[in-house]
């Protein structure tokens, strides 16, 4: 065994159970504080399927929210406690990781303004069509009914101990929802963690180029399926291509894969399994792969 390759697997290991745990927590509770001042009948109206510009607006929101393809899972427990639109927050979860600030602007430093433009507008389009159609289609079926619920806090709160007891500090209070629901979902983190850093440790980027490269008319789907395994943050992948072109890989198959990885990494899917029935998984992870195979051939077709 390549000790190099395994200590670049225990390394991402460590690095991405610190980040993505501190990163539940955080995000989860500055849900639970939204939620304490945004009633949910107010985020219903905002992000309503039912009004056109619904769709938009949970588009942009996904645009200025800096998080990571699994960052937004605690945030989308939030809409679907609050009872927000089912057409509208799938375009959240599509859009969020692929449109955030960050990989928009390292896409504007490395792709220049004319393709980050392009970028952003086909990212925005297929997930506003992707959103509405599932909602059209009646996927809200195969969402898991506890995801609905608000998780009861653990430990004592006002109604324990005797009628002396003050009612427990609201800070407290969603600090326990926040633990509950993050016990929840640890396993699966765990799990998805574990798969991507073998995958991560594994998988050299020579490998890849080698296989997406300009000589294999493949490339762009195989770069597209290659990108679902991997967890590669938004501040990496898009550095991590200019050392793929380097290597030969396609410009297009470079487009692929960054959509691939951060549209849909093998970590959020299986954090996924704690809200959605498998049908909405499989679902999920086909309007990924299609977005990045018909962008990195819409990329070439354009600009090559």
């Amino acid at each position: 065994m390549n000790i190099e390759m395994l200590n670049n697997t225990l390394g991402m290991f460590t690095f991405l159970t610190v980040e993505l745990t501190l990163l539940f927590l955080a995000i989860s509770y500055f849900v639970g504080v939204l939620q304490l001042y945004i009633p949910p009948a107010k985020i219903q109206s905002i992000l309503s399927s039912q009004n056109g510009k619904g769709y938009i607006i949970a588009a942009l929101l996904g645009a200025i929210t800096p998080f990571c393809s699994c960052s937004t899972i605690p945030f989308l427990k939030g809409l679907l406690r609050a009872k927000a639109g089912f057409g509208t927050m799938m375009v959240f979860l599509f859009s969020s990781p692929l449109l955030n600030p960050i990989i928009i602007g390292l896409f504007a430093i490395t792709f220049g303004l004319k393709v980050t433009l392009f970028y952003f507008t086909f990212a925005m389009g297929i997930a506003v069509i992707a959103g509405y159609m599932l909602e059209k289609l009646g996927f809200e079926k195969y969402v898991k009914p506890e995801a609905y619920e608000a998780p009861k806090p653990s430990g004592c709160g006002s109604s324990c101990g005797g009628s002396n007891n003050k009612p427990e500090n609201k800070w407290l209070s969603i600090w326990r929802s926040t633990w509950s629901d993050f016990k929840k979902v640890l396993p699966y983190l765990m799990a998805g963690i574990a798969i991507g850093s073998l995958i991560y440790g594994f998988m050299p980027t020579e490998f890849v180029a080698s296989v997406a490269s300009d000589d294999n008319p493949w490339a762009i789907v195989v770069s597209a399926v290659i990108g679902i395994p991997l967890y590669i943050r938004a501040e990496a992948v898009i550095p991590l291509s200019s050392a793929l072109v380097a290597k030969g890989m396609g410009l297009g198959a470079v487009m692929a894969l960054i959509i691939g990885s951060a549209g849909a990494s093998l970590t959020e899917v299986v954090l996924l399994k704690s809200l959605f029935k498998n049908p909405m998984i499989i679902t999920f992870v086909a309007v990924i792969l299609t977005m990045a195979i018909v962008m990195g051939f819409t990329y070439n077709l354009l600009f090559i």
